[in-house]
């Protein structure tokens, strides 16, 4: 078997190894239905009433926001678990394995993006429950579905990094929600950027979650984006191979001290 082989066979088992732990722990599932479930729910009939957005029912601008909201936040399993394989020993007993020393990130992440898949298409189910509705086309619709797992990905690697970085899994997902929470509000996922100080508004337009929502809701249904498609990807890659490079880097020195 060719060493590249043997690598995307390790990278498969330990994939299928943080998937199955899903099903085992209740509280992971809870994350990936209820809790999205719940935003839905509260930002529709509890905020969506005092929110405007002009020429647009509130329920079709919010549902592209909050499903890249949700698959940014889908990596906070792999640092968890990340965390929780470093505080067991669990990565030493791996390194005495004949097996790839790369398989277990990418192993993980890729695991995310089978999750992200799920979460979104809960997502899409509930929001065209409560009214949320495409106007674009098919190709369109799926491009936009293209972006959100791209940056879904981008942002595994990001929690990678935390999970390799923090002491303990409480500790990663803290660190995790400090750094990705404040700019999932500080965007145009849930308010129009306009609605904002003007001093903030500079700071959500350069914002990744922005660019990516504002290419989404334009393909979801046929807001002006511009090139924010194409933005997006870019800071999805820039954004995974840094963070993949750091995650190495940080993998590495966890397993030689």
């Amino acid at each position: 078997m060719s060493e590249l082989a043997a690598t995307v066979g390790d990278t498969m088992v330990l994939a299928k190894r943080s998937l199955l732990r899903i099903p085992r722990a209740p509280d992971l599932v809870l994350a990936f239905t209820v809790q999205p479930i719940m935003f839905v729910l509260l930002f529709v009939y509890v905020f969506g009433g005092a929110i405007q957005t002009p020429g647009y029912d509130y329920v079709d601008f919010l549902m592209p926001g909050i499903i890249v909201q949700t698959v940014g936040f889908g990596g906070f399993v792999t640092a968890m678990g990340l965390a929780e394989d470093l505080k067991r020993g669990l990565i030493d007993r791996f390194r005495s394995l004949p097996m790839s020393r790369s398989a277990l990130l990418t192993g993980r992440t890729l695991a995310d993006v089978a999750t992200n898949v799920f979460s979104v298409a809960v997502m899409v189910a509930v929001g065209l429950l409560v009214g949320f509705r495409f106007t674009t086309g098919v190709v369109e619709v799926l491009a936009g579905f293209g972006v959100i797992l791209a940056f879904g990905y981008a942002f595994s690697w990001v929690f990678a990094f935390v999970g390799l970085t923090a002491s303990s899994p409480e500790s990663a997902q803290s660190l995790g929600f400090i750094a990705i929470f404040p700019l999932t509000f500080v965007s145009s996922a849930f308010v129009p950027i306009e609605s904002m100080p003007s001093w903030l508004q500079g700071i959500a337009e350069v914002n990744p979650i922005t660019i990516t929502v504002d290419a989404v809701r334009g393909l979801f249904i046929g807001t002006p984006y511009g090139n924010d498609a194409v933005i997006s990807l870019l800071w999805s890659l820039g954004l995974t191979l840094v963070f993949a490079w750091l995650s190495v880097t940080r993998y590495r020195r966890a397993v030689t001290r």
